[in-house]
């Protein structure tokens, strides 16, 4: 239990860095969304490092890797909401 309450904080702030770097009013805001978006780019980011072989077998992203991916995942959805106009 503690670590899915380790992995939600870790996401929360990682997403305030990620919106704090990556400003556009046509970003997700609110609580939700910014864990949301700090979680998904941990969890891609620690993919990512597992298939370049930072990472090891059950090992995550830290921080700054979590805002790394975040960074990844608003860039997409920056890249989506661009093609529907």
């Amino acid at each position: 239990m503690g670590s899915w309450i380790w992995t939600i904080v870790i996401g929360f702030v990682a997403g305030l860095i990620a919106r704090f770097f990556a400003r556009d009013p046509k970003n997700p805001s609110g609580c939700l969304a910014t864990t949301v978006l700090g979680v998904v780019g941990a969890a891609l980011f620690t993919w990512i490092g597992q298939q370049l072989g930072l990472y090891g077998e059950g090992q995550t992203a830290g921080l700054i890797g979590s805002v790394v991916g975040a960074m990844i995942v608003l860039a997409v959805w920056q890249a989506l909401t661009e093609r529907r106009r």
